[in-house]
């Protein structure tokens, strides 16, 4: 059986670059393993995470992300049974929202900032929908900024 997990947390400490790079390449090297595919959204200590794989997995793996000491007001936007996955194509992909042109956050959103905790979960599929359409998600290997026009 196949879920989707959509997520908001907030970071306690802003997040490095380097931070983040490392959270990608750990997303990289043990999703696979366990069949978990999504995207990772960022914008300064803001998070945006959609989890997709079996129930299992996905609930073991939002459970540790709940109780990381380096998250703080994880709320849970969208859970659903799913029949193929959206994000297949990545690992853990990843966008920076700080990259994206503003007018797509305020085509989702009261501002152009991003505020997942003020989104429904399908408000928030469509979001990471558009920035799939729009090439905006870096694939696993890519870890360098991308710009959507």
């Amino acid at each position: 059986m196949l879920v989707r997990l959509v997520y908001a947390s907030r970071a306690v400490d802003d997040a490095s670059q380097e931070q983040l790079r490392n959270i990608l390449l750990q997303s990289k090297a043990n999703n696979p393993e366990s069949g978990i595919t999504g995207v990772l959204c960022s914008s300064g200590p803001i998070f945006l995470q959609c989890l997709e794989g079996g129930r299992m997995q996905v609930n073991a793996l939002y459970n540790r992300i709940a109780a990381d000491p380096r998250h703080s007001d994880v709320v849970i936007l969208s859970y659903e049974e799913i029949s193929e996955r959206d994000f297949a194509s990545w690992s853990m992909g990843r966008v920076n929202l700080e990259q994206v042109n503003a007018s797509l956050l305020l085509r989702y959103s009261e501002t152009a900032t991003l505020d997942p905790y003020g989104l429904s979960g399908k408000t928030s599929m469509a979001l990471l929908h558009e920035l799939m359409a729009r090439a905006s998600i870096m694939g696993q290997a890519s870890l360098s900024p991308s710009v959507a026009r």
